[in-house]
C-alpha cells in the first residue's frame, strides 16, 4: 500500500515539475504580477483537480462495481492513451520557452478564477485523471471512491507544494532556465519515462 502511493507521489511529483501549460503560466504571473499572484493561480488550479477527482472517483468506481470487464477495457485506452502522451512528448522541443511579454496584470481573485476555470475547463485533464488514478488503487478493503480521494488529495497536495515553490521561486528559476538550456531536455525525458512506466504498470 506505502509503495503504491509512494510510487504515485513520485511520479505526480516528476509530471508536476515537467514543463507544461499550467507551471509556465504560475511562473509568468509570478514574475508579471508577484509571488502572491502565483500563488492564486496555483489554488485556483488544484481547486479545479477536486471537480476532476470527484467526477473520476464516483464514475470510475461504479464502473468497477457494476462491469469489471469495462473497467479492464478503461484501464488499456488509459494505458494507450499514456503511451501516446510519452509520444507526444518525445516529439516536442525539449527548450523550455515562456514569455512575459504582454501579460495582463490582473487581481489575485482574477487569477484563481483564471487557474480554477483552465484545470475544470480542459477535458485532458479529465482523461489525464482516468487514465492516470485507476492504476494507484491501493487496497481491497477500503471504498474506491475512497482510495481516488486519497489519491486525488495526494496528487493535489504535491503538485500545490511544487507549483507554490514555483510561484515563490519564480525569478531564480527562469534565470536558472535561461542559463541551463539542458535542464528541458532532463524534463523531458523523465516525463516520458514516468508516462511509458505507469503504461507498462497496466499492460504488464
Amino acid at each position: 500500500m506505502l509503495e503504491t502511493l509512494f510510487s504515485f507521489v513520485l511520479a505526480t511529483a516528476t509530471l508536476a515539475i515537467s514543463p507544461g501549460p499550467d507551471n509556465i503560466f504560475v511562473l509568468t504571473q509570478s514574475i508579471v504580477n508577484g509571488k502572491k499572484y502565483g500563488l492564486a493561480t496555483v489554488a485556483g488550479l488544484m481547486t479545479g483537480c477536486i471537480i476532476h477527482t470527484t467526477l473520476v472517483a464516483f464514475g470510475v468506481s461504479e464502473i468497477i462495481k457494476q462491469n469489471p470487464s469495462l473497467f479492464f477495457v478503461i484501464k488499456l485506452l488509459g494505458a494507450g492513451y499514456l503511451l501516446y502522451l510519452a509520444f507526444q512528448v518525445y516529439k516536442s522541443d525539449a527548450k523550455i520557452a515562456f514569455s512575459t511579454e504582454g501579460v495582463e496584470k490582473k487581481s489575485t481573485l482574477q487569477l484563481f478564477k483564471t487557474g480554477f476555470w483552465m484545470n475544470v475547463l480542459n477535458p485532458k485533464v479529465t482523461i489525464f485523471f482516468l487514465a492516470f488514478f485507476p492504476q494507484f488503487l491501493f487496497s481491497d478493503s477500503i471504498s474506491n471512491v475512497v482510495q481516488f480521494y486519497v489519491l486525488g488529495g495526494l496528487f493535489i497536495l504535491t503538485s500545490f507544494i511544487i507549483f507554490s515553490t514555483i510561484a515563490l521561486l519564480a525569478g531564480s528559476i527562469s534565470t536558472y532556465i535561461k542559463q541551463n538550456a539542458q535542464i528541458g531536455v532532463y524534463l523531458k525525458w523523465a516525463q516520458i519515462i514516468v508516462f511509458i512506466g505507469i503504461a507498462a504498470l497496466i499492460l504488464i
